[in-house]
Order: C-alpha cells, then sequence, then structure tokens
C-alpha cells in the first residue's frame, strides 16, 4: 500500500505544530520546528495570512498527518462518521483512535504511531487471543490487546515495561506494561482526545466538497 515517504519534520513544520511523528526526537532540541518554526520551501516565512478554505484544508491535513491514513482512508472514515449518529466530527475523531496502532501508541509501546504501525504489520500483537497484523484494524469495547510471548523480550517491549507511567494514557484504554495487556473500558469521546484538531473545520472542509 502506498504510503508518504517524504520527510516527517516538513509535515510538523507545513502545519505549524508539533504533530509527533518522530517519537523522542519531538521532544528533543534537535527538532526541525524548534529551529525552523515556519512551513517548509522558498516562500514558508513570507506566506499571507489563510483563508477558511485553507484553515479547513489545514485543519484535515494535519489530522491525516497526525493519524498516519492516507486521503482515500480518511474520506472512508469521514463518511462512516457522517453515516453516525451524533456529531460527525467527533464521530470521525472516535473511528481514528480505535485504529490498533493508535490504540499501541496511545498504551506507550511505542514512541510514534509510524513505530506502532510496524510493530503491528510484524505481528506483535493479538486481540481477543488471535493474531492481528492489520495496522487499521478497529477495536471495540472489552477488546483485550496483548503483546505475543515470544515477542515480549524484543527491545520495543522491554523499554515499553521501564517507562510505564511516563506517559499519560487516555481514560478509555487501560495498561497493564507488566504483562503487556491493554484493555479497552471504553469507545473514546471527544473530552478523552487530545487530539489538536478542531474537528468542525473538517466537517465544514468536506461540506463543501
Amino acid at each position: 500500500m502506498a504510503r508518504y515517504t517524504g520527510a516527517d519534520c516538513k509535515l510538523c513544520r507545513r502545519e505549524k505544530m508539533k504533530l509527533f511523528l518522530k517519537g523522542s526526537k519531538c521532544d528533543g532540541p534537535k527538532c526541525p520546528i524548534e529551529i525552523r518554526p515556519y512551513p517548509p520551501g522558498e516562500h514558508g516565512r513570507g506566506r499571507p495570512k489563510e483563508s477558511e478554505h485553507m484553515l479547513q484544508l489545514r485543519e484535515k491535513q494535519k489530522a491525516r498527518r497526525i493519524y498516519g491514513v492516507l486521503e482515500a482512508q480518511f474520506v472512508n472514515y469521514y463518511k462512516e462518521a457522517n453515516r453516525r449518529t451524533g456529531k460527525t466530527g467527533e464521530n470521525l475523531l472516535s473511528l481514528l483512535e480505535r485504529r490498533l496502532d493508535n490504540v499501541i501508541y496511545r498504551a506507550g509501546y511505542a514512541k510514534s504511531r509510524d513505530m506502532a504501525r510496524q510493530l503491528v504489520r510484524h505481528g506483535h500483537f493479538t486481540v481477543n487471543g488471535k493474531k492481528v497484523d492489520i495496522p487499521s484494524f478497529r477495536v471495540s469495547e472489552r477488546d483485550i490487546i496483548e503483546v505475543r510471548g515470544k515477542s515480549a523480550e524484543q527491545t520495543p517491549f522491554v523499554v515499553a515495561r521501564a517507562e510505564a507511567g511516563e506517559r499519560p494514557v487516555p481514560a478509555w484504554i487501560e495498561v497493564a506494561p507488566d504483562k503487556l495487556r491493554i484493555l479497552v473500558h471504553s469507545l473514546p469521546v471527544r473530552q478523552h482526545i487530545d487530539a489538536p484538531v478542531q474537528e468542525q473545520l473538517i466537517v465544514e472542509w468536506y461540506a463543501k466538497r
């Protein structure tokens, strides 16, 4: 499947904020957005004030980049969110949060969602006792996610156990680092999602398409 292969740090600079795409590098002084806090490109520093249309587009792109999904995937998520009852924007964020790669990242088992996606693809996790290697797999309430036995002593999970508790965990999941287990207590709601996204702007963007 096609994926973005350019420099992740350029994506952060384009959105003028840290999207935490590079794990621990984002917290250090070498983070490019700390050095060049303006969009990339020849005219990055002198770009004019953005229009309403551009603000909506940028918010949509920001959400895509945070969760690491391509445009076609994102459109499908939006369409499903729009079909559900409730607020479309909140439904959209909830669906994105329920991706298995995002849950692995949120639980602290990976430094970034890219790393979490790779760990899932390599078959290190089970959901309710069954191996799952699809990053977009959608978790449900009361699901139990575990690191497979033969993977438990690999470096990412040894580090995860050692650093347990250093990163806040969303209220909708419970993490047991000693057992390398994640329990999905409930489905995520907006107040439990800390993604810096104004979802209403995304809804307005698609409403005009």
